[in-house]
């Protein structure tokens, strides 16, 4: 075959190459839709048995139409709009390869240019790495983006006029057409908070969670006209595709309904993000962990494990929420005045050992607090709260009743000015107040950053003369999070190739690190500790910390408008 003769081959199939429908952007069309209604968990609900229900990312009714294909040329040869002629001055065309098998694949590829460089999966947190709170991660593999929680931060102490702490996502402004979805693990604040300021920024992607997260993000719209979610709820057992990445979820406990694990399959391996989590085994309204799911995923292979690491200074394992109940009892039952229980307002489990105590003591009890009533109407309705509705007392016969006969449980516990608890202390609270026979029980620990707010409350109290009970003092209170042995339980079930601690200061996830490489399952060259913002890397199977930083810093928010985003205050 002459010279001639093999360049003219070479160009024809560079030109059939050229004309093939490109892959990225077929896919691309695909993945982008129409905003999908609220879609009900019950539809979705399938027993764990079962092959894992497929959600997919999009409808058929959603792809965009395509173009008509223009209308055939006829056979002209030469001039536009010329007849063909005959082809006397070429050799026949050869039929199927155009290629002869004499030419090597090194000579095609110096013919056709640089074959493309290998895909990358990058892991990017944008909080949760230095700090309790903010927690956001981003994996994206080429075009394919997908978001596991979008959480707040409470600020210091030396940020007056600061309420909330944000992600930075100034990364991802151009790619919202790339973001696939945003997978929430669970409703606390520092998973959520972010998504009433930054939801819209990013193209309104539809949103993947569990019910109770579902209806709690869903109430939060009343305070945000302009927030419309786009919440897709989910069952435990479901399957998802979005784009390059299959998710599946498992069932964790922590101190709120309906908290989860992610298993993310991409092309680079599975990554699992934990959510927050811990251990119980008598866990009070809720299943127990899911460990044969966990079990499982680790079977198939883990390339990289992020796991939770706010309480791993704690020896042992976490303690259970029936313990607590335990304790909580021996409490009330010494109690000869009211009992004010200060708590988190969506510590659901924790709000009904304190109902199921107060009927065992003929106490009515009285929620008070915004949040703490909103999140309990919701918990009631859905069926994670259990009481007879006669229970609860209101504002009008609380002053009737004998006060040995009411429960207040109430928000405030961490010293938040106008928290329910901090207004019956300065006498600030419309119709409660407090005498020297009445006990307040602290039943939930200080968040780092409250440690002087909540010591002037405790002050208060002393002055006042009521009686304090301290989760310090004795165990009214667990927190929601895997302690040391927690830890290793979790590691030993999925058995990563890499470990990447989140959701802690450096100096938490550099003790995380360590548990991992004590029991010799990860070695120190594969337990991954990136800063906020900085970009981790998965090649060819090998995964590293890079250099390369984005955007992270602290993006503040004063009071409840969008507008008010700013990283400058």
């Amino acid at each position: 075959m002459s010279n001639k003769t093999l360049a003219g081959n070479v160009l024809r199939s560079r030109l059939v190459q050229r004309n093939k429908p490109k892959k990225v952007a077929a896919e691309s069309a695909r993945t982008q839709t129409a905003p999908v209604a609220t879609s009900s968990a019950s539809s979705a609900t399938i027993s764990a048995a079962s092959t894992p229900k497929r959600v997919p990312a999009d409808k058929p009714a959603d792809r965009p139409s395509r173009k008509p294909s223009p209308a055939k040329r006829g056979p002209s040869r030469g001039k536009p709009g010329g007849k063909g002629g005959k082809n006397k001055k070429m050799r026949p065309r050869p039929q199927g390869n155009l290629l002869p098998r004499a030419i090597q694949m090194s000579q095609v590829a110096n013919v056709t240019g640089p074959t493309p460089p290998t895909k990358t999966l990058k892991v990017i947190p944008l909080g949760g790495m230095e700090e309790i709170g903010r927690n956001c991660m981003i994996i994206e593999y080429d075009r394919d983006i997908i978001i596991v929680d979008m959480g707040l931060q409470f600020p210091e102490e030396d940020m007056p006029g600061i309420d909330y702490i944000i992600p930075n996502i100034s990364y991802l402004r151009g790619k919202e057409k790339f973001i696939r979805g945003i997978v929430i693990t669970h409703g606390h604040l520092d998973h959520t908070g972010g998504l009433p300021h930054l939801y819209n920024k990013l193209g309104a992607p539809r949103i993947f969670t569990l019910p109770f997260t579902a209806a709690m993000l869903k109430k939060k719209q009343d305070d945000y006209p302009d927030l419309q979610l786009n919440i897709h709820e989910l069952d435990a057992d479901d399957e998802v595709k979005l784009g390059a990445f299959t998710l599946s979820f498992f069932r964790v406990n922590h101190n709120i309904p309906d908290s989860v694990g992610v298993a993310i399959d991409t092309p680079e391996g599975m990554v699992i993000n934990t959510g927050d989590w811990k251990f119980d085994h008598t866990p009070v309204n809720e299943p127990t962990t899911e460990f044969g799911k966990i079990a499982a995923l680790g079977n198939r292979g883990v390339k990289l494990l992020c796991s939770d690491s706010t309480s791993v200074m704690k020896s042992g394992y976490a303690l259970s929420e029936k313990v607590i109940g335990e304790n909580l009892d021996i409490a009330m039952s010494r109690a000869t005045g009211r009992v004010i229980v200060g708590s988190f307002s969506s510590l659901i489990p924790r709000i009904q050992q304190v109902l199921d105590i107060s009927a065992k003591y003929d106490r009515k009890v009285l929620i008070e607090g915004y949040s703490m009533k909103t999140n309990v109407e919701i918990a009631m309705k859905m069926g994670y709260l259990k009481a007879d509705k006669r229970q609860f007392a209101n504002a009008k016969e609380i002053n009737r009743l004998p006060r040995e006969k009411i429960t207040v449980m109430c928000t405030g516990a961490q010293g938040e000015e106008n928290a329910a608890l901090m207004r019956i202390v300065n006498n600030e609270h419309r119709f409660l107040d407090l005498k020297t026979q009445d006990t307040v029980i602290f039943s939930s620990s200080v968040i780092p950053g409250n440690e002087a707010s909540v010591q002037r409350l405790q002050d208060s109290l002393a002055r006042s003369g009521v009686n304090i009970v301290h989760y310090k003092e004795m165990d009214i209170h667990t927190g929601g999070h895997a302690t040391k042995e927690d830890t290793k339980m979790m590691l030993q079930l999925v058995r990563p190739e890499y470990y990447l601690p989140i959701h802690g200061t450096q100096y938490f996830r550099l003790l995380n690190a360590r548990i991992a490489q004590e029991i010799g399952l990860v070695d120190e060259k594969k337990s991954l500790r990136p800063d906020n913002g900085q970009i981790v890397e998965f090649k060819d199977g090998v995964g590293k910390v890079t250099d390369r930083r984005i955007p992270a810093d602290h993006v503040m928010v004063d009071g409840l408008g969008i507008g008010d985003v700013s990283n400058v205050v």
